[in-house]
Parts: structure tokens; sequence; C-alpha cells
């Protein structure tokens, strides 16, 4: 796996607001198949270098490849359809629809059937079935029939997962997964990322450290736009800069 070619490359990414620039020359590789943190202090450019990533933004300079093809200038909906997917962002959830209408929903979009309720019941059956199947991925398939809007907060969180992966994605981009949860939701979400990184690759920003810790494979940390350090999580836990920018930030 070292040797292969990255899934995901970045080459001198760079992103500037009016003369601040939010992301630096970020050059990054992301393996297939392995779970990669992006971590780094509040303000440390992560969620911008994501929407770079996707195209939300488009970089002042630099340039992206996926899978070896220059994706820089696509369109977001272009992204999406070559396999990468931001998940709790791009993720469709109706509070009230059920879990099961909710994920067919995405399953549709994915088709691009333009949400066609009156196809036959042959088809909705077909969609049904594989909703189920993916519901039981997140650990949803007894709460099917429950209206969305009265699942708890992690469960929700779970039902969002669900719709992203109905997208198929190969790159799943995972924007603060734990944020928010009580301690029980977090085991529970860990558990679930790792389940879902079986068949794909997950490239997570995650302020939980000891998330980060048990699911990662590669860690980059950045500051004030830049990379910091790069490696393990052993590697960069004792690495002095990256002690220092959390010890003088407060953040963790």
């Amino acid at each position: 796996m070292t040797d292969a070619a990255p899934l995901l490359r970045t080459e001198a990414l760079t992103k500037s607001f009016s003369g601040f620039v939010a992301v630096q020359g970020v050059n990054l590789d992301v393996k297939a198949g392995t779970i990669h943190a992006l971590i780094g202090p509040n303000g440390a450019g992560k969620t911008t270098f994501f929407n770079l990533l996707t195209r939300f933004l488009p970089a002042t300079s630099g340039r992206i490849f996926y899978k070896g093809r220059d994706i820089t200038d696509t369109q977001p909906h272009e992204i999406a359809r070559l396999g990468i997917v931001r998940s709790f962002q791009i993720s469709a959830v109706f509070p009230h629809l059920t879990v099961l209408e909710n994920v067919r929903i995405a399953l549709q979009r994915f088709r691009g059937d333009n949400f066609s309720f009156w196809k036959s019941d042959t088809i909705l059956n077909e969609m049904n079935d594989k909703a189920r199947k993916i519901l039981g991925d997140v650990g949803l398939e007894s709460q099917a029939n429950a209206v969305a809007a009265d699942l708890p907060y992690g469960r929700k969180r779970a039902l969002e997962l669900a719709t992203t992966l109905a997208l198929e994605p190969e790159l799943l981009l995972l924007d603060e997964p734990t944020s928010g949860m009580a301690h029980e939701d977090i085991g529970r979400t860990v558990d679930l990322i790792r389940r879902v990184a079986n068949n794909r690759t997950v490239l997570m920003v995650e302020h939980n450290l000891s998330v980060v810790a048990d699911l990662s494979h590669r860690i980059t940390v950045m500051q004030h736009g830049e990379i910091l350090a790069d490696g393990s999580y052993e590697e960069v836990s004792k690495n002095p800069a990256v002690i220092e920018a959390y010890m003088g930030t407060g953040h963790a």
C-alpha cells in the first residue's frame, strides 16, 4: 500500500481571501484503503481545505488529483459522481420522513431519478432492499420505520452517514463526525467509521484525539493553513512543533 499511487493528491494547494491566506501550499497524499485524519487547532484551515477538495471553494492556486486525474476545476456535482462525497453536509435528511424513506431518496438521487415516487412497486421494493442493507451497515435496521426527527442525536448522525453511503463514495470526507456527541455515541460512531472504511478510503477532520488515535492510519497536522507534521499517531504526538501548537492554543 505504501508504494501505490495515492488515491487523492494535492500539490501546493492554496486559498486566499482578500489577502488572508487560509490554506498555504498544502501537499497531501491520501492512500487508498486508509483512514487519514486531518487535525489542528481551530483556524488551522482544515474546513477550508475540505471545501477546496469538494470544489465548494475554488483554489487560488495549486492542483488536486484524484486517481491520477486533475480535478482542480471540476464542478462540485461531478466531484460527487467521481466518488468523493462529503458526509454530513452533502447528505439530505428529511426530518418528517422515516429513516428508510430518507435513504431511499438518497438512492434515487444517485440513480438520477429526480425523486420519481410514481415508479413501479418492483423498483421501489428493490430500493427498499438496498436501503435496508445500508441501514444495517450503520446499525439502524431496527429503526427503519422511525421518523427521522424522533431519533436521538447520535442516531441522526448515523442516518446522515447512511444517506451519504447511498451515493456509493469511494473517498468519504468526514468533517467532525463526533462533534457534540455523548461518550456512548462517540464509541458507536468510531465503530461505525471503522466498519464503513472496510471497502473505502476515509479522510476526516476530527478534534477528538482519542478518536484520531483509535482510527487513523495516518495523520496530517495543520496550523495557520500549512502542514505542520505528517505521519503515524505515535510520530506526530511526539513532534515538538505539534505539542507546542496544541499547548499554545489550548485546543486538543
